[in-house]
C-alpha cells in the first residue's frame, strides 16, 4: 500500500470513527449487520483474508465500544467474563506459552476474545438500546436478503444441498447463520415477554423458520426449549389467551409437518432424524484427544490465551482432512488456555453475570435470560460459541438487556 493510499485510508476511518461517535446507535446497528453479512465467507482472497476480516470485524466492535463509553459514559462492570481473559492471559506467560504460540498471537487471540463482553463497560441511552434490541432480531432477515443478493451475484450460495438435504447458508455457512438466527430468537422472545402482539410473534416465528433451514440442530433444539420454558412461565403481560392462540399456532403447524414428514426429508434436520444419523458429524472424535492432551500436560492454569488455535497446526494432515483445527468444545478450548482454573472462573463470572445483570428486570424476562446463559453453558459442549462471530452480537445484546435491567432498576417506585 502506498503512502497516498495508506493516508487515504486513515482519512476514511478518522471520518468512519467521527460517524460513529455522533451516532453510536446506527454505527452499532450497521455493525451487527456487517457480522451477519458475513464478508470472511464471501470476500476472495484465502484463510489469511478470512482470519483477517474477523479480527477487523472483531477491533471495530472494540473501538466501537469505547466510542459509546467515551459519548455516554463507562461504567464498572464487576462480574464481566473479560477479568477471567485477563488472568488466563497473565498467567499464561509466566507459564510459558504453548509450542507455537507467541506473545503476539496471544495478545491477538485476548483482543478477539474480550471484544464481545467490551459492551458491559458503556452507559447505554434508552434510544440505543431499542435500536440495537429491534436489529438484533431482524438481523437474520437482513443476512438471508444479503445471501440471495449474493446468489444473484453469482458471489456465493444461498444454500447448500452437497449432502443430499438443503441448508440455507445466507451470505456465509449454515452454523453461522444458524447461531445469529438462535440469537434473533432470544430477542424475540424476550421481546414478545415484554410486548406480546402479533408483530413481535411474527417475527420470532419468521426466525425461527430461518433456523430450521439451516438445518443446525443444537440451536435449533435449544432455541425451542428456551422458547417452550418461556410460554410456560406466568407473566402478567401475557394472557392464558394470547399463550393458547400461540400453542394453537403452532401445533397446527407440527401437525401438518408430521403428516407430510415424508416430504420433508430434503429439510436436513428431518432427514438425519429419519436416517438415525446423531453425533459426531463435525468430526468432534477427532479433535477432542488433541486438546484433552495438552490439559493433561498443564491441568491448572493451561497454556495461555490462543492455545486452542495452535493445539493442532493449520497444515497438519488433520486439519486438511476434516477442514479446521477448532475445538468444537468451549470447555476443552478454554481449558486448554487457562485450565481447571480458568474454566471455573470464565464460567463463574458468566454465571455471576448473568445472575446479577438479569435480577432487576421482571420474573419471565429474569428467567428467559437466565436460560439463554444456560443454553449457552450446553451449545459450548459441541460448538464454538465464544469465538464464533456470532458471540459478539449475543453479547452486544447481553450487555443492552442488562443496562435495560440496570435503568429499571434506578427508576423510582
Amino acid at each position: 500500500m502506498s503512502g497516498l493510499e495508506a493516508g487515504g485510508l486513515g482519512i476514511l476511518l478518522a471520518c468512519l470513527a467521527g460517524l460513529a461517535a455522533k451516532y453510536p446507535a446506527w454505527a452499532i446497528a450497521a455493525w451487527v449487520l456487517a457480522l451477519e453479512a458475513m464478508p470472511e465467507f464471501w470476500v476472495p482472497g484465502g484463510a489469511g483474508l478470512h482470519e483477517a476480516i474477523i479480527g477487523a470485524e472483531k477491533a471495530a466492535g472494540i473501538v466501537l465500544a469505547l466510542l459509546l463509553a467515551l459519548r455516554n459514559g463507562a461504567k464498572t462492570d464487576r462480574w464481566n467474563p473479560v477479568f477471567a481473559y485477563a488472568w488466563m492471559f497473565i498467567v499464561g506467560l509466566a507459564h510459558g506459552l504453548f509450542p507455537g504460540l507467541d506473545l503476539t498471537q496471544s495478545f491477538r487471540s485476548l483482543i478477539g476474545s474480550v471484544a464481545p463482553f467490551m459492551f458491559g463497560f458503556a452507559r447505554m441511552p434508552e434510544n440505543f438500546r431499542r435500536i440495537i434490541i429491534r436489529t438484533t432480531s431482524l438481523a437474520p432477515f437482513f443476512a438471508v436478503a444479503m445471501g440471495a443478493a449474493l446468489q444473484l451475484a453469482g458471489l456465493h450460495n444461498l444454500y447448500d444441498d452437497a449432502d443430499g438435504s438443503f441448508r440455507l447458508t445466507g451470505p456465509g455457512e449454515a452454523p453461522f447463520l444458524a447461531g445469529f438466527a438462535l440469537v434473533a430468537v432470544y430477542a424475540g422472545l424476550f421481546e414478545l415477554m415484554a410486548r406480546p402482539t402479533g408483530r413481535e410473534f411474527l417475527v420470532l416465528a419468521g426466525n425461527f423458520i430461518i433456523l430450521i433451514l439451516t438445518g443446525a440442530r443444537a440451536p435449533l433444539a435449544l432455541g425451542c426449549a428456551v422458547a417452550a420454558v418461556a410460554f410456560i412461565l406466568p407473566n402478567e403481560k401475557f394472557s392464558a389467551g394470547g399463550k393458547l392462540s400461540v400453542f394453537a399456532s403452532v401445533g397446527a403447524v407440527a401437525s401438518l409437518a408430521f403428516i407430510f414428514l415424508g416430504n420433508l426429508t430434503f429439510l436436513r434436520v428431518v432427514g438425519l432424524a429419519q436416517a438415525g444419523q446423531a453425533a459426531d458429524l463435525s468430526n468432534r472424535e477427532l479433535v477432542w484427544p488433541f486438546f484433552q492432551q495438552a490439559i493433561h500436560e498443564s491441568p491448572w492454569v493451561g497454556w495461555g490465551v490462543g492455545a486452542g488455535k495452535t493445539v493442532i497446526p493449520l497444515t497438519s494432515k488433520l486439519t486438511g482432512l476434516i477442514g479446521t483445527n477448532a475445538a468444537h468444545n468451549e470447555y476443552l478450548r478454554i481449558g486448554t488456555e487457562g485450565g481447571y482454573i480458568g474454566v471455573f472462573l470464565l464460567a463463574a463470572l458468566m454465571g455471576l453475570w448473568a445472575w446479577r445483570g438479569s435480577a432487576p428486570l421482571p420474573a419471565p424476562q429474569r428467567w428467559l435470560m437466565r436460560m439463554v446463559f444456560i443454553a449457552f453453558a450446553i451449545h459450548s459442549w459441541t460448538d464454538n460459541t465464544l469465538i464464533a462471530t456470532t458471540s459478539s452480537v449475543l453479547f452486544l445484546w447481553v450487555s443492552t438487556v442488562f443496562a435495560t435491567a440496570a435503568e429499571r432498576s434506578k427508576a423510582p417506585a
